[in-house]
């Protein structure tokens, strides 16, 4: 799997793709060294931002004490993000400024519809019977999840489509396709993420997107997914056994696959001539906020006891 720069300790590094170039006299040293440069502010502007390091909801979330009430305005909430991502996902394949980019956001994209993520020369077909409901469930189903591979030359399955194991989340708590996942269910500050998230990650400005992507992943693979898994899990264990899980474990899996991409992404887009460096930190500082928006409204609801 490709080098993914993540803020460990002493911060991003340059990957060996990029060193690779400088070897090969691609790239000088001196815009290699610009780029180490870009890559310690973007670790102390982006990857140090609030929402990544400290986020008081999910830290809440993760002790598994949300009452029945709580935990149906979060899958309610989070529904009609999920949901509506898929909008702004189709933007950012809309307005990629290559074809490689739209295919990556096709990847994306496609597989939250339900087209299942298939490894080089596996079997469309591939599964393993022999797992139980419940390690289907934690670990997924084989035959509508896979962490690592490619849409192209897969089997779309409409249970694979990352909603509807969300509405699985919900059936145990009373919660129907009717009550998830529309505009109208969402709160104030849920909105305005989804909103956020059209408007930025998928702008026609090429670079403001490029920040908006760098920034939603990194996010996602900071620890939130996990931080609701171990939350979820205890509330399972310790009084809703029939709680499926499956939205969660399984995007808490695959983010670092996402991540990677737009890592990717970022080293190609650097290097082109159109770099525009103000533009990619005011598309990733706004994501960000945005994405604050809406952890702090759900904290603030939990605080003030306020459900939908």
């Amino acid at each position: 799997m490709a080098q993914v720069l993540t803020s460990a300790p002493g911060g991003l590094t340059v990957s060996e793709r990029v060193e690779e170039r400088l070897r090969s006299g691609e790239l000088t040293q001196a815009q290699v060294d610009d780029f180490r440069d870009f890559l310690a502010e973007v670790d102390r502007d982006l990857l140090n931002h609030r929402i990544i390091k400290a986020n008081a909801y999910t830290r809440w979330l993760q002790k598994g004490e949300a009452t029945d009430q709580e935990l149906k305005h979060f899958v309610k909430q989070f529904s009609v993000f999920s949901n509506q991502f898929l909008v702004a996902q189709l933007l950012k394949v809309i307005n990629a400024p290559s074809l490689d980019q739209m295919r990556a956001g096709k990847e994306i994209l496609m597989n939250e519809l339900g087209v299942v993520y298939r490894k080089s020369g596996q079997s469309v077909a591939a599964g393993n019977g022999s797992k139980s409901d419940e390690q289907k469930d934690i670990e997924g189903d084989p035959e509508l999840v896979n962490i690592e591979g490619t849409v192209d030359g897969s089997l779309y399955r409409h249970r694979a489509a990352h909603y509807e194991w969300l509405l699985g989340v919900g059936e145990p708590l009373g919660l129907g396709y009717k009550d998830l996942g529309k505009r109208w269910h969402g709160r104030p500050t849920t909105l305005r993420l989804c909103d956020e998230l059209q408007r930025i990650y998928g702008s026609e400005d090429p670079m403001i997107a490029e920040g908006a992507s760098f920034a939603v992943e990194n996010w996602a693979a900071a620890g939130f997914w996990q931080e609701i898994e171990d939350g979820l899990l205890k509330i399972k264990k310790a009084r809703i056994p029939n709680l499926r899980l499956a939205f969660f474990t399984w995007h808490n899996r695959v983010e670092g696959q996402h991540a990677s991409h737009v890592m990717e992404e970022l080293e190609e887009t650097y290097f082109a001539p159109d770099f525009d460096r103000e533009k990619f930190f005011k598309g990733g500082r706004e994501m960000l906020d945005g994405v604050a928006v809406f952890w702090d409204g759900l904290e603030q609801d939990r605080l003030n006891r306020v459900y939908t």
